[in-house]
């Protein structure tokens, strides 16, 4: 029995003054629990100063679960002792196999994460794991927390700041992205400037201080939160944003267009709202067709779709002031089109022109956050929604965070 009890001592990797004491095998319930006690009248550490301290008494019995042995669930029980420390009274000892507040054992834990980032929904996760919802949810947080608290003396060059919705309608969240090592580093809710300020006062100041730039859309929440928190950082405008902004006008004047056109029993334009927004190297062969088909001189779209391109060439500057000499040809162009969607949209890049010109210095975009946006869906897909936003912020940076989380 001795022998026995020796060998689980070596296999849980324990050493003086903690032993092993009994084991029951519950067939029936197909468990195993091992009772862990510390030898009597051995001094232990101080759990805040590590001094050795005398035994002073005992907690009540806990529980940790453990690594499975063979098909049986293991459960390690021990009522932990508690020390008397000259500096700090009377204190709970730690124990070698767990996190203090933890149920489960460091090596438990750092299974149910590679588990659980591995698995295709909690679900699964759950199934294999043999637990609920609640520990699951544990099991994460501490992983995240532990992650975090890793990841502070990192440097960070660029961040992205980006908006995703949460529940069903005006309801959002506010991620900020590490664009170089493509991961989330937090995430808020709501996308108000308090909610942004917030989002980048979790940034340590030698993490600041190493800020070059951000990628962000034109929403000025966004903006002024930088110019505040971090008034040394570039503000760089997503280029992917703006292609999409300019979209917008193009399909805006697309729409008031046709239906000019079906008024006089002409549906040159019905159902052709992707041909102006798809980029043209993607066009299919019957895309093709239809563009060549179009008199798109004669037609407003035309006009707004030609801006619309013309302005792709502008990501391709490498110098300033070559991109504002562009810049001022373009924006005469589109001012003077007589085509309201496209003046306006013109108007507004105008006022972002510095933010747009700062991609040529670091040509940088958001397309890492859109990336884990699919990822943050299809997280949210797996688990059927989520209503508890903390739940939903944890299951991000546990899955998106590229943390180190295990014990």
């Amino acid at each position: 029995m001795q022998s026995v009890n020796q060998d689980y001592e070596q296999l849980l990797g324990l050493t003086k003054p903690w032993v092993v004491s009994d084991r029951v095998l519950d067939i029936e319930a197909s468990r195993l629990i091992i009772t862990i006690i510390v030898q009597k009248g051995e001094q232990m550490p101080c759990p805040r100063c590590a001094t050795l301290c005398m035994q002073e008494d005992h907690r009540e019995e806990r529980s940790w679960r453990h690594l499975d042995t063979m098909q049986f669930t293991t459960t390690i029980i021990c009522r932990v002792p508690r020390i008397r420390c000259a500096t700090h009274g009377v204190l709970t000892t730690d124990v070698p196999w767990a996190g203090r507040y933890s149920r489960f054992t460091e090596l438990f834990e750092a299974f149910a994460i590679d588990v659980l980032q591995c698995a295709k929904s909690i679900t699964a996760a759950r199934a294999l794991l043999r637990l609920s919802w609640d520990q699951v949810h544990a099991i994460q947080k501490r992983a995240v927390t532990r992650g975090i608290a890793r990841r502070n003396a990192e440097t960070i060059r660029y961040i992205g700041i980006d908006e995703k919705s949460f529940l069903k309608g005006h309801s959002y969240v506010s991620i900020m992205t590490d664009i170089t090592q493509c991961r989330v580093l937090e995430v808020m809710r709501n996308r108000d400037e308090q909610t942004a300020n917030a989002l980048l006062q979790t940034l340590t100041q030698p993490q600041k201080a190493s800020v070059e730039a951000i990628a962000m859309d034109m929403w000025p929440a966004f903006m002024h939160a930088t110019a505040t928190v971090l008034p040394h950082a570039d503000i760089v405008h997503d280029k992917f944003h703006i292609s999409g902004y300019l979209g917008k006008a193009v399909d805006a004047v697309r729409r008031k267009e046709n239906g000019q056109l079906l008024k006089d029993g002409i549906d040159t334009l019905k159902n052709s709202k992707y041909l102006w927004l798809t980029n043209p190297k993607q066009w299919s062969d019957k895309q093709k067709s239809s563009f060549r088909a179009m008199a798109i001189d004669e037609l407003k779209v035309g006009r707004a779709w030609s801006i619309k391109e013309m302005f792709r060439h502008f990501w391709t500057y490498r110098y300033r002031g070559a991109a504002i000499s562009f810049f001022k040809r373009w924006y005469f162009w589109a001012t003077h089109s007589k085509l309201q969607p496209v003046m306006k949209m013109a108007k507004t890049l105008q006022r972002h022109l510095e933010g747009m010109l700062s991609y040529l210095k670091h040509h940088i975009t958001n397309a890492v956050t859109e990336g884990l946006n699919s990822k943050i869906q299809s997280i949210k897909a797996n688990a059927r929604g989520f209503r508890n936003f903390e739940h939903y912020r944890i299951a991000i940076l546990f899955h998106c965070g590229r943390l180190s989380m295990c014990p």
